[in-house]
């Protein structure tokens, strides 16, 4: 146990994650100042502003010159060299990915430095200030004024710098170093089946807080008595010890006053006797303000109850059936990263339309504008940490950068009622070290968040030798709460036909949900049910599919691959691909193939 705190305490130092920099739940809803925009930006492929020529940070130097780019340099004198000008450089607009937004950069990976000034005056002279970032692809070194605020690992999750002792009213600038390079221990690893968008790819913005402020709450019911609704409040800073805390939710007749104990948290047992609760046909959502003496955040929530029972998912004790679909973050209505509320909206009605109460949210966290319109439109959701095919199972540090981005979405997401599972990996070979791996991590996010289902989409192997015959031999399979897997009989597996043979064996009393399966067709194309890239040949994959799983007596929901056509550069057949996988049930353009109906079909007749 030693040892492992040991190494996390170096994991925290390496990365620049510091406790206190968790990021405060409910950004979304606090007021804020907006860095979004243009940003001065200068592509960097060999680290020269970072590094010097024997390859030396300039940030470990006590004086590092002209030459470091955080330090934004500007000539003084006719004689001073400095080899760059970020005033000068073309820009880029944030949030957003710079291959969709630059043609010389769309392959690019490596360092780009961005640089954005501003001017800044706090409302009060004891507040706080943060520079609050929603996501970066993928580590990310942040600057203001020339001084390093910290690190940042890991490409979908939200984080954040308390600037408040560096800010000046006039003249601020803050410099970010980006660089979206593969690396074999990173999480994802190297080899991955979507495109990566290099950049700052979500939100920025300044967050100003009192000088002690709500850092984290989670409300939900509880497990014997769904009459009561429980968690915790967690308060940031110098006096956060023995604070009058108020929770108000006005419809359930709710205006409690609490106290935090010395390190600044309290519990919450609420009691009411009219709670509607959250479900897809009824996603009621509450007006909920937590506030101090000092700071106040409101937060619209919704409350459900969800767990297993022998086969059953059970949303408030009810049996439910998840039509899903598995989605990218892919925008529908410019191409590259998503980044808007329009884009989340539109993935979610095309989700809507095909008839879905549940989307999975693949194979890494998505903005947060997904699951906060999903708690508004009644759609569960699957979300997915990027533990992804072959990730490095014997390296601590990955498995710690995993935990933490686990962590990451769960904080932001935990009270979000449309969130029911947490998903740890996806197609992940079965070994002695991955098992330790995810078994570890199934453990750390249970521990974190008990209130949700745990999964992870598995893959499936032949029963005892019996290739007709199809089962689930995994251990990690005795750890998930719902049981998930990837097949594509009928595409990567066999001819379409080979549907008709199969059967299943699931040993495990489980919830089973097929996490994938699907084909590849381009829009517009057609011919024969056994002519391949054809629509013709993906409706009748469906359609094959469709009555083979519904064999598995313990099926309970699915998720067919993919929503939309998505950008992969594994995908390079000419005329077909051009570097799209082409899955989707609705092309890039947003047209709707063939199997998209026969899909709508079978949800409109699935209780």
């Amino acid at each position: 146990m030693k040892k492992h705190i040991l190494i996390l305490a170096c994991f925290y130092f390496v990365y620049g994650i510091k406790a206190q920099e968790k990021i405060m739940v409910n950004a979304i809803n606090r007021e804020s100042t907006s860095l979004n925009g243009y940003w001065k930006y200068i592509v960097d492929p060999y680290e020269n502003g970072f590094y010097n020529y024997r390859y030396e940070p300039f940030e470990n130097q006590e004086n590092p010159g002209n030459g470091a780019f955080f330090t934004n340099a500007k000539r003084k004198s006719k004689s001073d060299l400095v080899e760059y000008d970020f005033d000068k450089m073309d820009s880029l607009k944030v949030p957003g990915d710079w291959n969709s937004q630059k043609e010389k950069l769309f392959y690019y990976e490596g360092t780009l430095w961005y640089k954005k000034s501003f001017d800044y005056t706090k409302k009060q002279e004891d507040s706080r200030v943060f520079v609050y970032f929603g996501a970066s692809n993928y580590e990310t070194d942040v600057y203001l004024n020339g001084k390093k605020l910290g690190k940042h690992i890991g490409g979908f999750t939200p984080f954040q710098f308390e600037i408040s002792k560096l800010l000046k009213p006039k003249g601020n600038y803050i410099v970010v170093k980006v660089d979206n390079k593969r690396k074999r221990d990173a999480v994802p690893t190297l080899n991955t089946d979507w495109w990566n968008y290099g950049g700052i790819t979500r939100e920025v913005k300044l967050i100003e807080t009192s000088s002690t402020f709500i850092s984290d709450y989670q409300l939900y019911l509880d497990d014997e008595d769904t009459k009561i609704i429980t968690g915790q409040i967690e308060l940031n800073g110098f006096k956060k010890a023995e604070q009058e805390i108020t929770i108000n939710i006005p419809e359930l007749g709710i205006n409690e006053k609490l106290k935090t104990d010395h390190t600044g948290k309290c519990t919450i047992k609420l009691k009411s006797k009219n709670i509607r609760y959250w479900s897809p046909e009824s996603p009621k959502l509450y007006d909920v303000t937590i506030s101090t003496q000092e700071d106040k955040i409101s937060d619209q929530i919704g409350f459900r109850t969800i767990k297993t029972k022998g086969a059953e998912i059970l949303i408030n004790e009810k049996s439910l059936f998840l039509k899903g679909i598995s989605i990218h973050e892919e925008s529908p209505i410019n191409g590259g990263r998503c980044n808007s509320k329009e884009d989340a909206k539109k993935l979610l009605e095309y989700a809507q339309s095909l008839g879905c109460n549940y989307v999975r949210l693949a194979h890494y966290p998505h903005n947060e504008y997904m699951v906060r319109l999903a708690d508004k439109m009644g759609i569960l959701v699957w979300e997915e940490n990027p533990v992804y095919w072959t990730i490095s199972w014997d390296n601590e540090e990955t498995y710690l950068n995993a935990q933490n981005q686990i962590s990451e979405v769960i904080r932001r997401d935990k009270n979000r009622a449309s969130v029911i599972i947490w998903s740890m990996a996806n197609e992940t070979p079965n070994s002695d070290t991955r098992n330790e791996f995810l078994t570890k991590l199934a453990k750390f996010t249970k521990e974190q968040d008990p209130t949700r289902l745990i999964s992870a989409a598995l893959e499936q192997h032949d029963y005892n030798g019996n290739p007709n015959t199809r089962t689930i031999d995994d251990p990690f399979a005795e750890i998930v709460d719902v049981l998930s897997f990837n097949q594509y009989i009928g595409w990567y597996d066999g001819e379409i036909e080979k549907c008709q043979r199969i059967k299943w064996k699931i040993t495990q009393d489980k919830p089973v949900i097929i996490s994938e399966f699907g084909a590849g067709a381009k829009y517009g194309l057609h011919g024969e049910k056994d002519d391949r890239w054809t629509e013709e040949y993906q409706e009748f994959l469906y359609q094959e599919t469709l009555k083979m799983v519904d064999g598995i007596e313990q099926l309970k929901g699915i998720s067919p691959w993919v929503l939309v056509d998505f950008k992969s550069p594994r995908r390079v057949l000419p005329e077909i691909q051009d570097n799209y996988n082409r899955k989707g049930l609705i092309s890039e353009k947003g047209e709707k193939k063939k199997a998209f109906f026969v899909l709508k079909e079978y949800y409109e007749t699935k209780k």
